[in-house]
């Protein structure tokens, strides 16, 4: 090969002033450089001393090295790029200088290599070091920019724009003047449910529907902050809000003059759930649009009471738990002959409450402010960023019980917001998410507990009227389905479920087959306390426990108190914020011989995990600060016929999706020997039939 023309050549080729090129000579018989493109792919290329003008085999094999190396960096830094092999070559100028056997071209003009890669005679392995080179050259940050352009383009077509009426929303109810010359004096109003919207409906036929409208939102917002292209272009709840307040993609705003409404209200429910929900909406404004939070009065939220305290014609409202508890004990004993209705929703509140609520409006909104950059970007940040993990727990570690926001003030700032209401909804969550140590139970268990002790649940009673109970004696404000799945989950005994189950199932409530899921409806299975569970928790220690106040009715314990830790006789799992915790099962009788181990003073002895009925094997593969590693196995052996017997699976390995599993490895002539076997029966059945029908036809012999 002669150096002095590929010198010749690569001068030429990179010519252009402050084009950054990497050169390297792989072998004797190759050698690359690469730089730069705008959006088209470039070669210069030669085989054998030939220019080879329209490229060919080998530099489609140097090419793609390059490519896939770049393509794998590029969607590493950037997810949702999405990054294809040609689109990464258009970034790409590449020069290849080859020596090939017995070469084959196109045409007599020998513009391209035709020759196979396999017949090159030579390889030409691209160095570590080089493709480091490259990916540090500017074509990733290019491909980046790209990227992040195509994104924002595709999300641009789902722009809002300032129209007076818009289509194809469902349940919107558009306020008159939206989109308008008077656009900026229109508030829409978004709402927790359909419920809630009938309320506001209610309070807007008092102040009129020229400039307020309703829409309702399906449950929880998505969280923006790390959500991918694909998710924030299939939420249709993002895309409606951005079309009904006519939001556009990266636009700074000022002011509403360009919107479609002037004010965005939020109407929610006094709970935690409802301020999860301000708190993602806030969250999604300031990811999009951040100049939106700084606009006066552009976010403000409409308050309900939480209790209402009636006297003859004399009533109070109170809009958090502390003033009521402070208005409570100023009364003494005389609070005794006042009514106390809570109220929980939205949907608690009449028609003619709510017409009362926007009657006197302003007592009833609240405004949001930005205050500062720093404090309060940082704290919706804090509360809603994959990447504030470590902040997160320090914020719900130093959490000080008794923190709440002041109902009273008329301007909320957004940190305030999130430092002493939100954090309400994130302990809230923790409480119901992760699983006590005491007791091993999350709320919703010990409710039902709680309910079988005190309805004396020792005959068997209906799931479904059971759940009834549950849910007027321990204040339980959730949905039924969520309860039965509850109660169906402590009665379940199949292997990988409960070890000692404290519930007894009385019909199907699931099998190991789908993990339970093929349990049936609330309403066809019963259920009862086991003998035992009366003996874990000794009806005597029912006095000692610190019994919770709900709804001005005592309710569950705060924990109950086993004389065996439950949370490791059946495990436990949750994910709550800024924790998660998995717990696995051990068994009952190694757990008492521990605690007598404790009580007598002697050293305990290391357990291993443990399910009733589990025939497999249980391995510890590694050792770490954050716990022990283990290894389940399940039991399979060879039979004849080159076939394999599985008789046990790994713990909640469920059955029919390991069928599913095997099934998908199954190579297609399997499968297709199967399906035609089936067509083929089904054609003798088919011509069996017809055989029979000719039959009955022919006349009868005399």
């Amino acid at each position: 090969m002669c150096n002095c023309i590929s010198t010749l050549l690569l001068k030429k080729a990179w010519s252009y002033q402050g084009l950054r090129k990497i050169y390297q000579k792989v072998n004797d018989r190759w050698e690359v450089c690469v730089s730069l493109s705008e959006g088209q792919f470039q070669q210069v290329s030669f085989v054998n001393g030939i220019a080879t003008i329209r490229g060919g085999t080998h530099v489609d094999y140097v090419a793609n090295q390059i490519a896939s190396h770049v393509m794998g960096v590029v969607n590493k830094k950037n997810k949702q790029a999405n990054m294809k092999l040609h689109t990464v070559k258009g970034y790409l100028w590449v020069f290849v200088n080859a020596l090939i056997d017995n070469p084959a071209f196109d045409s007599q003009t020998k513009e391209t290599l035709t020759t196979r890669q396999a017949s090159f005679g030579s390889t030409c392995e691209l160095s570590e070091e080089f493709l480091k080179k490259v990916s540090s050259s500017g074509v990733v940050s290019n491909l980046l920019s790209w990227a992040e352009f195509k994104l924002n383009k595709e999300l641009k077509k789902t722009d809002g724009t300032k129209k007076t009426s818009i289509v194809g929303i469902p349940k919107l109810e558009d306020a008159n003047d939206a989109g308008g010359k008077n656009s900026d004096k229109c508030t829409l109003i978004l709402t927790e449910g359909d419920s809630a919207k009938a309320l506001a409906m209610a309070g807007i036929g008092v102040v009129g529907r020229d400039h307020y409208g309703v829409f309702p939102l399906r449950g929880k917002l998505l969280n923006v902050r790390e959500a991918s292209h694909k998710q924030l272009m299939e939420n249709a709840e993002i895309q409606n809000i951005k079309k009904i307040l006519g939001l556009q993609h990266e636009k700074k705003y000022d002011s509403t003059k360009g919107l479609r409404y002037g004010h965005l209200m939020i109407m929610t429910d006094q709970d935690h759930d409802g301020s999860h929900i301000k708190g993602l909406l806030i969250n999604f404004i300031h990811k999009e649009w951040p100049s939106l939070l700084k606009v006066p009065s552009f976010l403000v939220e409409f308050i309900t009471p939480i209790i209402k305290a009636t006297k003859g014609k004399a009533v109070k409202s109170f809009y958090s738990m502390p003033d009521y508890e402070a208005w409570k004990e100023s009364l003494g004993g005389s609070a005794s002959s006042w009514t106390i209705k809570y109220y929980k929703g939205l949907g608690t509140s009449t028609a003619q409450e709510g017409r009362d609520y926007f009657e006197d409006i302003t007592h009833h909104k609240k405004d949001f402010v930005w205050a500062d950059d720093k404090e309060d970007g940082e704290a919706i940040e804090l509360a809603f960023s994959k990447k504030k993990i470590a902040e997160r727990k320090d914020w719900l570690t130093n959490y000080q019980p008794g923190t709440c926001l002041d109902q009273r003030e008329k301007r909320i700032k957004y940190s305030d917001f999130i430092n002493k209401e939100l954090i309400l909804f994130s302990m809230a969550d923790l409480e119901r998410s992760i699983p006590s140590m005491v007791d091993g139970f999350k709320p919703g268990q010990r409710k039902i507990l709680f309910c079988s002790f005190k309805k004396n649940l020792v005959k068997e009673s209906k799931v479904a009227q059971f759940i009834g109970y549950v849910s007027e004696h321990s204040a339980y404000h959730h949905g039924e389905q969520s309860l039965a799945s509850t109660i169906i989950g402590m009665a379940q005994d199949f292997v990988g479920s409960n070890n000692i189950n404290l519930l007894e199932p009385r019909g199907q409530f699931g099998t190991r087959n789908a993990g339970g899921k093929d349990a049936a409806s609330a309403r066809y299975i019963f259920t009862r306390l086991q003998p035992i569970t009366r003996l874990i928790f000794p009806k005597d220690d029912d006095v000692l426990l610190n019994y919770l106040n709900e709804d001005g009715q005592s309710i569950e314990p705060s924990w109950y108190m086993p004389i065996i830790p439950m949370v490791l006789v059946n495990g436990s799992e949750g994910i709550g914020t800024g924790w998660s915790t998995y717990v696995p099962n051990y068994n009952p009788r190694d757990i008492i011989a521990n605690l007598k181990r404790l009580l007598n003073n002697e050293t305990i002895v290391p357990m291993v995990p443990w399910y009733r009925g589990f025939k497999g094997s249980l391995k510890e593969t590694s050792s770490k600060a954050t716990g022990v590693t283990y290894t389940i196995t399940g039991v399979i052996e060879e039979v004849p016929d080159t076939r394999l017997k599985i008789t046990e699976l790994p713990v909640r390995r469920w059955t029919t999706d390991y069928k599913e599993f095997l099934e998908s490895m199954c190579p297609i002539p399997i499968k297709e020997k199967e399906k035609s076997k089936d067509k083929n029966k089904e054609k003798k059945k088919d011509k069996d039939k017809e055989k029979e029908k000719e039959k009955s036809k022919e006349p009868p012999l005399k």
